[in-house]
């Protein structure tokens, strides 16, 4: 109030009524959190105090006019002075002691009223002589600044109102306020319902003003767009929506689900309107104080400018990882999972129920389900009321029955996706590759049908109908990196054998009849590995010894203990080994009798490199592990030739979104072993008492039955990695590596990874196999170059099973929702508590779908995990595009008046490509404007057809309920075949730029 008004005409009350009224004010008067009182100069008070009480109209004591200019600093600003103090400088007086001696006496003409609030303070109440005086200016021009006074209790709603109006903002613009506590950082004022007091602001500060670019950016957030050129940045308009978003390093699983959300059109134009801004909710406990939910605003409405080709989201993506640590870094996640996460924290920021009431559910208790329905959805509504569950949210009924007292639990529960089951086989198939004990026949790939709950002993089963061969005489390993990874027992189950693992089935060699009781317990299953010598000693190592590496295929062999002399070994070796080995002739070994002992030899081993040059095995050694040499296999469907080649696909990366996979075939280690010594002693004890067995021995590498498959993923690629340390051995002589060179091939006992050898003991004494089940035949290269053909080794046949197709599963959509609401059994993990028997109980449960939202997601589960497996279901299923009809599955049957229908068109779709470990999520999604169907791959977005969208990749699904969908406002585009191909990425190199539209200095990047 700025009254100027004088003393009305009408005579004042006596001084002896003025008195009283005054006091009586001043005593019964009580401070009221937004009441009025104002500030009165103290001398005037004191002086009309002594004139009242004088009784004397004429006295001298007259206080005159109000006057407060002893307050003031300066009579043109009317600034109130500093520090000034109650009862000493000033007297405050209520609104109706003010008024009263205003109509009285009168103010000094020019001098404002000095009202001031009484405010709500932490713990008391008090009148505000001081207001805060802030300064104001707009981001785009900060050199404007003017200067306002509010009260801390205005809120910060009334700040921007007055900037508005000062700074002539254009109605209906987008604004938000920055509060600049220093000189170089700001604070956004999210909450601008709060107070001043609340909000921190005090005098002195700045706040800042920016309004929402044409591009839906920020001018402070410097977002990067992925442009064309510099000469785009303002020029680039395209069709609102489709607009691709950058990968952040394995972010397409966010960038899919955001493309699906994008497209779904109440949510978007809810955005798009800005009316999020009313309902966004900062005191909600569960949820993430608006952050969220401004976030996901800015993204829309960057992608829905039309200004870009492609949005960066990393602010989002930071504040989902901060409310979501899951979500944390760059790892790959499910889109489902993320998606959840979003639509959960949307509805929390932007809940319209500010205080959530306790409400305490009851059970049916025979009451109709009509009534129960009704009454639940009440109560979900009460604490749960947001465009989230406007938009998402249904109804199902859930019915328990306990299988003691029968006793029937109904509740209605609602749902913001439903997540159905996929039909699962129970059978798999598997690719195996068949080594018989014919030396002479190659090893054969066949497709085996096993089941999936299945044990090896069902894998050596199904084999042994196709080979003949009994299953008692065939054992399974995982073969990788020219090792055993694992000899798996008949017992184990097959869930533990991986789709990507190699899988070799062995025939073993059957005990003769009249030698089976003597032999009984007196066999070894011996693993044979293959290694070749480097042609020079590592002397800087401090050992003398040669390295080794491992090449070839490795056998798995039953032996008798009592052939387990080096002669009998050899000799065996060499038989089973016939196929590709050649056995010398005479002459030949009879050249290398005669080789002198002399210098040349140790030369040979110091200087040779079978090749390759020093720089070039170094270059090799740090190189790592390298693909290993591939099977050409034989096909009958080949007319030249029936050899064909195992065809490895390397590891891949699909747009930074995944690790390297292990490649279906093994992967060789080309890193030289630290120098061994190979022995001329026998490797075998016939003599000794330890018992040979068919079981796999206790220092095998076996993985327990749980492994994940990340686990054993690891594990293999530290074993291919893993160094061979050197041996212990002292060089032999060079008189008896002359005679060695008479063999082919050295034996070597080693150990599991077949890179660790073992000693010999003393004086040459023999290993026992009891403990040492792993040999190793070592190879000079010369003589693994004349002696070993590789090319024959790495030959495989294809058994007929091979060539039969493998159908694609397809399955219905309404089969999956059937599944969904078969009766089923809880899990032991997962029991029910039954009211009547007072204990948990395995409890039938059955859903039924009451109510259908607007938009209705679907979710594929896809992914399969159990205790010990998991898997990804890679069946088709046959969804429809348009006229999704749940009337059928509806437990209502009949629509009252006023219901809406239950048919859906499908509007979006997310994908995954890949397996478990590794994949790719793109979406598909139809423009709410032109009703175009696009594919969007991260930052790429290109034209689809309908016949595109129904894959083995759909995920998640997105349908919008036919009475809600709303015709488009655009025409269809015109497919060129240029523009089909590409929209937004390949209009030339793309650039990362920064929107900035002011000079200033000052950085507001704690958004």
């Amino acid at each position: 109030m700025t009254a100027n008004s004088r003393c009305s005409a009408a005579e004042p009350a006596g001084l002896e009524t003025q008195r009283r009224e005054i006091e009586s004010l001043l005593r019964e008067c009580e401070l009221r959190a937004g009441d009025s009182w104002y500030v009165m100069e103290r001398r005037w008070y004191e002086q009309w105090k002594e004139f009242v009480e004088t009784g004397d109209q004429n006295s001298s004591s007259f206080p005159g006019q109000i006057n407060n200019a002893e307050l003031f600093e300066d009579l043109d600003s009317f600034h109130l002075k500093e520090r000034l103090v109650e009862n000493e400088d000033f007297m405050l007086v209520p609104a109706d002691a003010w008024h009263r001696l205003l109509g009285w006496y009168g103010a000094v003409d020019g001098q404002p009223a000095l009202e001031r609030k009484v405010v709500d303070l932490p713990s008391t109440l008090k009148v505000e002589v001081y207001p805060v005086e802030i300064f104001l200016c707009l981001h785009s021009n900060m050199e404007n600044v003017i200067t306002a006074q509010f009260s801390r209790t205005d809120s910060i709603l009334s700040i921007q109102r007055a900037m508005c109006d000062a700074f002539k903002v254009p109605p209906g613009s987008e604004c938000r306020l920055w509060m600049k506590s220093s000189d170089s950082s700001c604070e956004r004022l999210r909450n601008v319902h709060v107070s001043v007091l609340d909000a921190c602001l005090s005098s002195a500060m700045t706040v800042i003003m920016e309004t929402r670019n044409a591009d839906g950016t920020w001018p402070s957030s410097r977002p990067q767009i992925m442009r064309n050129s510099l000469e785009d940045q303002d020029s680039y308009r395209g069709q609102p929506g489709v607009c691709g978003l950058t990968n952040l390093g394995n972010t397409c699983f966010m960038n899919s689900a955001l493309q699906c959300l994008s497209n779904t059109p109440p949510l978007t134009e809810y955005f798009l309107l800005s009316s999020y801004l009313e309902e966004l909710n900062f005191t909600n406990p569960l949820g993430m104080k608006g952050e969220i939910a401004e976030a996901y605003a800015d993204v829309i409405k960057q992608m829905w400018s039309g200004r870009h080709y492609s949005v960066v989201p990393r602010v989002f993506k930071t504040k989902v990882g901060h409310f979501a640590s899951q979500f944390l870094g760059y790892q790959q996640h499910d889109s489902q999972e993320l998606l959840s996460f979003l639509l959960d924290g949307l509805h929390e920021d932007l809940n319209r129920v500010k205080n959530k009431e306790y409400i305490e559910l009851r059970d049916a208790e025979g009451r109709p389900d009509q009534e129960v329905a009704e009454e639940a959805w009440r109560n979900h509504r009460r604490r749960n009321d947001s465009v989230i569950v406007d938009t998402f949210h249904g109804l199902f009924k859930s019915t328990l029955v306990c299988p003691e007292c029968h006793k029937v639990s109904v509740t209605f529960d609602p749902f913001c996706y439903l997540s159905v089951p996929l039909p699962v086989s129970k059978e798999r198939v598997m690719e195996v590759f068949f080594v018989s004990l014919d030396p002479h026949a190659k090893p054969a790939q066949h497709r085996v049908v096993v089941p999936k709950a299945g044990t090896v002993l069902d894998l050596c089963a199904a084999l042994s109908e196709m080979t003949g061969v009994p299953s008692s005489q065939m054992v399974v390993a995982d073969v990788f990196n020219h090792r055993f990874y694992k000899i798996y027992n008949s017992d184990e189950c097959l869930s533990c054998i991986l789709d990507r693992d190699d899988i070799f089935v062995y025939e073993l060699s059957v005990v003769e009849q009249q030698q089976e009781e003597e032999a009984r317990g007196e066999e070894v299953l011996l693993a044979l590995y293959l290694r070749e010598r480097s042609h020079y000693r590592d002397y800087g190592s401090g050992s003398s010894s040669y390295g080794t590496s491992l090449f070839g295929h490795p056998l798995l062999l039953r032996v008798p203990r009592g052939r387990c002399s080096r002669e009998e070994l050899y000799t065996l070796f060499l038989q089973r080994l016939a196929r590709y080995v050649r056995p010398p002739d005479p002459s030949e070994e009879l050249e290398e009798e005669e080789e002198e002992e002399g210098e040349e030899e140790e030369e040979l081993y110091q200087s040779q490199t079978n090749g390759i040059s020093d720089e070039e095995q170094e270059d090799a050694e740090k190189a790592g592990p390298s693909q290993t040499q591939r099977w050409c296999g034989d096909s009958p469907a080949n007319g030249q030739s029936d050899e064909t080649a195992v065809n490895h696909t390397p590891p891949t990366l699909v747009d930074g979104d995944t690790e390297p996979r292990r490649p279906t075939e093994p992967i060789s280690t080309s890193t030289t072993s630290p120098p061994t010594t190979t022995s001329c002693t026998d490797v075998g004890n016939p003599s000794g008492d330890a018992s040979g067995s068919n079981e796999p021995p206790a220092d095998q590498p076996h993985p327990p039955s749980d492994t994940t498959e990340e686990e054993k993923e690891e594990d293999k690629q530290e074993e291919a990695c893993s160094p061979s340390p050197p041996a212990n051995e002292q060089p032999a002589k060079r008189k008896a590596c002359c005679r060695r060179r008479r063999s082919l091939f050295t034996i070597q006992a080693v150990n599991s990874n077949g890179t660790t050898e073992r000693g010999t003991g003393e004086g040459g004494s023999a290993v026992s196999f009891s403990s040492q089940p792993y040999v190793a035949i070592d190879w000079d290269p010369d003589m693994k170059k004349r002696f070993y053909n590789e090319n024959e080794a790495e030959k495989y046949v294809k058994h007929s099973s091979m060539e039969v197709p493998q159908q694609q599963t397809t399955v219905q959509l309404q089969e999956c929702i059937e599944l969904f609401t078969t009766v089923e059994t809880l899990e032991e993990e997962n029991p029910w508590y039954c009211p009547v028997c007072k204990k948990h109980q395995l409890a039938t449960k059955k859903l039924d779908l009451w109510s259908l939202p607007e938009v209705l997601i679907i979710h594929l589960k896809r992914f399969s995990y159990t205790k010990f497996t998991r898997e990804k279901l890679d069946s088709i299923v046959d969804f429809p595009l348009r006229d999704l009809d749940f009337s059928g599955c509806l437990l209502r049957k009949s629509l009252s008046n006023g219901e809406p229908p239950s048919c859906y068109d499908l509007i979006a779709v997310s994908n995954h490509y890949g397996g478990l470990r590794d994949g790719h999520y793109t979406s598909y999604a139809q423009n709410k404007d032109n009703g175009q169907w696009y594919y969007f791959d991260d930052s790429k977005v290109t034209f689809a057809r309908e016949d595109q969208i129904v894959t083995n990749a759909a995920y998640v699904l997105f349908y919008h309920r036919q009475d809600q969908i709303r015709k488009p406002t655009l025409p269809p585009p015109s497919l060129s075949p240029a523009a089909a191909n590409d929209i937004t990425s390949c209009k030339g190199e793309e650039a990362e730029l920064a929107a900035s539209s002011s000079s200033s200095s000052v950085t507001m990047e704690t958004d």
